[in-house]
């Protein structure tokens, strides 16, 4: 074959110019490659098929807040390791490198804002630390927003994307929901506002408690929202289980969501349900 015998035809062969990493990325659900820069000027949503891809927590303060005079409350709150668990890697250690991973204190961050000249009281998860993972930190710091939207008057919205418990926290993190579950339940008592906005991927004891607790339950769209994952139930039950299972539009279609909303009418959904609240309350 001709292109084995290079020199003897005068074929030189250029180097290949490498592509830096991070300019492109493959939709998982179209398998369309898409130019990173484009995507954000798209909120991270994938120009064919409309699926979202995950946010950082600082992306969704971007999206939401009218500005960036916003404040963070309650960062000082860590982690301790009450049960000095020890599996492959310690637990003190898993979070010193989640800090050093995510720039993030711990899963959840909790800031007071503006919507449209609103105050909120906004919590985002950040699914990168520690599979969002919920612990006495997630607890404590929605424990204490809680306390400041009754105490200001003000909503309080929860943006959750969480693989349930931390089991390195054991009993510890368990005692979360029902902590968590008694303030919203007396913030909703007292004509308190919270909305809860869902993406992916929502599970195990987040929603089982906060997740699905707000006046408003709404979801980004493809979204995974469950308890156990579809793989463990099919295994469960040894059945094959519906078409998207479990995704934000199968709760929807069974009434477990108010509606689901794409990244572009976030802010705007956002507002009008405040402003809905606010002259119904």
């Amino acid at each position: 074959m001709s292109w084995f015998k290079r020199k003897n035809k005068n074929v030189n062969t250029i180097e290949k110019k490498s592509i830096p990493d991070g300019l492109w990325d493959k939709c998982p659900n179209c398998d369309e490659i898409l130019f990173r820069n484009e995507m954000k000027k798209n909120l991270m949503v994938c120009h064919h098929c409309q699926y979202h891809f995950r946010l950082l927590p600082e992306d969704y303060l971007k999206i939401i807040f009218d500005n960036t005079n916003y404040e963070e409350i309650n960062s000082q709150i860590r982690s301790s390791d009450p049960l000095n668990f020890k599996a492959v890697k310690k637990y003190k250690d898993q979070i010193k490198e989640a800090v050093l991973k995510t720039g993030s204190p711990d899963v959840l961050s909790t800031y007071i804002g503006e919507i449209n000249k609103y105050k909120v009281v906004l919590g985002v998860m950040n699914f990168k630390f520690i599979g969002g993972s919920m612990g006495s930190v997630v607890g404590q710091k929605i424990s204490k927003a809680v306390d400041y939207a009754q105490d200001k008057s003000i909503p309080l919205i929860l943006i959750s994307a969480s693989g349930g418990a931390r089991m390195q926290e054991g009993v510890f993190s368990l005692m979360q929901l029902a902590k968590v579950s008694a303030k919203i339940a007396r913030f909703s008592s007292n004509g308190g506002l919270f909305i809860s906005l869902l993406t992916d991927p929502t599970t195990g004891g987040v929603s089982a408690s906060y997740g699905m607790q707000g006046d408003f339950i709404l979801a980004e769209p493809g979204a995974l929202i469950c308890f156990a994952g579809p793989r463990v139930i099919k295994q469960t039950i040894g059945e094959d289980l519906p078409d998207g299972f479990q995704k934000s539009e199968f709760l929807l279609q069974k009434g477990f969501l108010d509606a689901i909303v794409h990244r572009k009418e976030m802010k705007k959904t956002l507002l009008r349900l405040i402003k809905f609240s606010s002259k119904t309350i």
